[in-house]
């Protein structure tokens, strides 16, 4: 397990996001008999958005959380292995979080690499609004847009009229033709291919020319979302979000075996090359041209500016939790002062009521207090050093990304101010 260094806030307790402690769960799988035939598998929960983008006060909790999970899933892939990312990301298809995992690890969003002009969001949002699409049906959600969440299918979404009627009545269909205009994707599985992507051949090429020179290849055949059934006696939806499955298969495909950066899919780091796993002598090779993998974007280009736009937020948010701080620890002394006097007072106390009166209050205004400081002291504090290592990092990929180099030196003090490269 891998917990996340930002997961939300403890004054939070009615969400519960940080006392769960969230995080990547990882486990490594052996698949051949080779070195790297070795499926490397993390399985994680984004913390939730409570409001909408780009206003969600755990917006940069969430992206840096993604950045984990790609840099995970990266260093995997930098040993050869085959990468499986999966679980409830909580983000929409291309949003920030979303590019920052297909463009610093190299792997594909399953969905969108079968389904490539899939929703971007629910029909109400305004990402899929610009488009200027039908709103779907249910079904056609489920078919093409790999929705999971707050589709008409899932009674976990229903109003509450409604699941009492369900509740009364049992099993209620619904009817798949109906408009959903708040289904959306949250869950996804992200599959990388295991060291160099190849391109694939315009012709076939012959069967001597594989067996000569080959690599392993894995190819996305196809992708679904299940686990829509109904519970048998409750007659509810099994969860809240709906299942997705996917299919790869393990082919060879022909091509060039050396590794260019310049043809990498994913930001060059660590110029490490990756082990090479190959097929088995007795195994039966066969040729398959897989579908071209959407070519990446230019490294000097868009993820510059989305290298910018993380920076910038974390800038915003480093001044939003330095205000709470100051303010929580100013709540701390100014409670402290209110239970002096309150203390103080009861000696003047005419009456025991008003006596009784203050020192419930110095009791109130101080537990609260001491809370408040806790959180700022402690927790803020915390939180605070985990940005600005947050900010590092995204601050050298960026050197990196530009071709400039780490930047060792860097002053650590210097965070939210406008960056020098």
């Amino acid at each position: 397990m891998f917990g996340y260094p930002l997961n939300g806030r403890p004054t939070a307790f009615f969400r519960g996001d940080w006392f769960v402690g969230k995080g990547v769960a990882c486990a490594r799988i052996r698949i051949g008999p080779g070195p790297s035939d070795i499926a490397a598998v993390f399985c994680t929960h984004l913390h939730a958005p409570y409001e909408r983008e780009p206003h969600d006060s755990y917006i940069c909790h969430r992206t840096a959380q993604a950045w984990e999970m790609a840099k995970l899933m990266r260093g995997a892939a930098e040993k050869g292995h085959l990468v499986i990312g999966l679980g409830d990301f909580n983000m929409l298809p291309l949003s920030l979080a979303h590019r920052l995992i297909t463009t610093h690890a190299p792997v594909q969003d399953v969905w969108r690499y079968l389904h490539p002009d899939s929703s971007l969001g629910a029909a109400i949002d305004a990402v899929e609004m610009a488009r200027k699409r039908p709103v779907p049906s249910a079904e056609y959600n489920l078919s093409e847009n790999g929705v999971t969440c707050d589709g008409l299918f899932n009674t976990w979404r229903w109003n509450k009229g409604q699941q009492k009627r369900l509740e009364k009545e049992g099993h209620i269909e619904v009817d798949g033709r109906l408009p959903d205009p708040l289904g959306k994707r949250l869950d996804y599985i992200f599959v990388g291919n295991g060291g160099p992507t190849l391109q694939p051949s315009s012709s076939s090429p012959t069967q001597s020319s594989v067996q000569q020179r080959s690599d392993w290849k894995w190819t996305i055949e196809s992708a679904r979302v299940s686990m829509t059934e109904r519970h048998p006696t409750l007659h509810c939806s099994l969860s809240d979000h709906f299942a997705v499955e996917a299919v790869i298969s393990r082919n060879v495909s022909s091509g060039e075996t050396s590794w260019q950066e310049e043809n990498a899919s994913f930001l060059p780091i660590q110029k490490q090359e990756s082990p090479h796993s190959h097929a088995p002598s007795n195994t039966v090779t066969t040729v398959t041209i897989a579908t071209t993998l959407p070519k990446p974007p230019t490294p000097s280009t868009c993820t510059s500016d989305m290298y910018d736009e993380i920076i910038k937020m974390i800038h915003i948010y480093n001044l939003r939790e330095r205000f709470q701080r100051r303010a929580r620890l100013g709540h701390f002394l100014a409670s402290l002062g209110v239970s002096m006097c309150c203390l103080i007072g009861v000696w003047w106390s005419p009456r025991a009521f008003v006596s009784f009166i203050l020192c419930l209050m110095s009791t109130l205004s101080f537990a609260a207090g001491v809370i408040d400081g806790l959180i700022g002291g402690l927790f803020v504090s915390s939180e605070l050093r985990a940005l600005r290592e947050f900010e590092w990092e995204i601050r050298n990929a960026k050197r990196l990304a530009l071709g400039m180099g780490l930047d060792i030196e860097e002053d650590l003090g210097q965070l939210g101010k406008p960056s020098r490269v």
